[in-house]
């Protein structure tokens, strides 16, 4: 009984650490992935660097995508498509 009273600060720390950071980016990383699987023709996205486009293509055999901005077509990568922003922009605007 003494021995577990000495680790209960440490198994206390872990699930805190569990809770509050790994199970998040879990989380977090998995609709990532979902978002970038139901990405389609048509869908105005923002990159993670802030490019705004159109997507014209997608590759399912290297999971990229060609965006379409003012400047001409350009090539990415899924992971480069920003989910956050992506959202905000396609979301209807709210009414007052």
């Amino acid at each position: 009984m003494e021995n577990l009273g000495q680790f209960l600060p440490l198994i206390l720390i872990f699930a805190v650490a569990y809770f509050f950071m790994i199970r998040p980016q879990i989380k977090r990383q998995k609709d990532e992935k979902k978002f970038a699987s139901e990405l389609k023709k048509g869908d105005k996205i923002i990159t993670k660097s802030g490019l705004h486009g159109k997507i014209v293509e997608l590759n399912d055999k290297d999971f990229s995508c060609v965006i379409e901005t003012m400047a001409g077509r350009l090539k990415f990568d899924r992971s480069a498509i920003s989910m956050e922003m992506s959202k905000k922009l396609n979301a209807p605007a709210e009414k007052k």
